[in-house]
């Protein structure tokens, strides 16, 4: 199954750099650099514009994981989107696109609050620079948990590594959700894996991506980093992803998770994530 072309918006800074954005999400599906597609997506993945789109960078908001009032990860991934600029020059040569989320009668039924959601995401030379924001338009207060699920390619998910982690707690959502300590440099993955670091540094090396390339993730006002695989059971089991597509991904992802943020009426919360290679 193909996206439908008028549910992209493509960001184009020549020498084969471009960024795929699909609207239902705001879901970059696509960053590809110097002709090296950095991002995965599921071959199996579903563009019903209903369906959260499996791979790329999903964003979660307001609810990390299960959440009682609604769908898991909440609904702004799950949402449609709108440009309110579409793919634009900048001064250093970059191409930058805005989309918006605002609350609608759907979301209010879920989680009556008015807020504004604004996504502004840069292609660069070598980057890609994803700036989140969230503004409470309500008259009282609310929480939130919010994160950038990010879908990296890799050639085998049995020889990558995370650095940036060692020393840290973490909630081990296979285990319970019970918090345990990271005593290793560097972070492998050998197994079905899904962590929650917390206060975690503000940049990680991801190691033996593709062709032996290390990628970095760096980012701003994301206090926590969640380590993801699936790993061969629980991925057969989820029929946009299937068996076949684990080893070939590894999802490192920058979010305010462990603890709500608590956005006071008429306050803004910003944060950010660059992608680097």
């Amino acid at each position: 199954m193909s996206p439908n072309p008028k549910d992209l918006l493509v960001l184009d800074r020549g020498h084969n750099t471009t960024c795929t954005i699909h609207l239902h999400g705001a879901t970059v599906l696509s960053w590809i650099l110097k002709g090296e597609e950095k991002i995965f997506l599921s071959p199996k993945a579903v563009f019903d514009n209903k369906k959260a789109i499996r791979g790329g960078i999903p964003v979660v908001f307001p609810c990390f994981g299960p959440w009682e009032l609604g769908p898991a990860h909440g609904f702004a991934r799950i949402s449609r989107w709108e440009v309110i600029q579409e793919p634009k020059k900048t001064e250093a040569g970059d191409i930058r696109a805005i989309l918006v989320l605002t609350d609608s009668e759907s979301s209010r039924k879920l989680w009556n609050y008015s807020f504004r959601l604004t996504y502004t995401v840069t292609l660069a030379e070598n980057s890609l620079v994803t700036d989140f924001s969230v503004t409470n338009k309500s008259s009282e207060s609310f929480d939130f948990t919010c994160l950038l699920h990010t879908y990296f390619r890799v050639d085998d998910i049995n020889t990558v590594s995370v650095s940036g982690l060692k020393g840290l707690k973490y909630a081990d959502k296979v285990r319970d959700g019970n918090l345990f300590s990271e005593d290793r440099e560097v972070v492998t993955i050998r197994e079905n894996v899904d962590r929650v670091y917390i206060a975690t540094e503000n940049t990680h090396l991801i190691s033996n991506t593709l062709d032996g390339k290390t990628l970095t993730i760096s980012k701003s006002n994301f206090p926590d980093t969640v380590v993801w695989n699936p790993w061969k059971a629980k991925a057969a089991a989820m029929p946009d992803l299937g068996e076949e597509s684990y080893p070939n991904m590894v999802c490192v992802e920058a979010g305010h998770v462990s603890s709500p943020v608590n956005l006071s009426a008429g306050a803004t919360y910003n944060a950010s994530q660059t992608l680097q290679a």
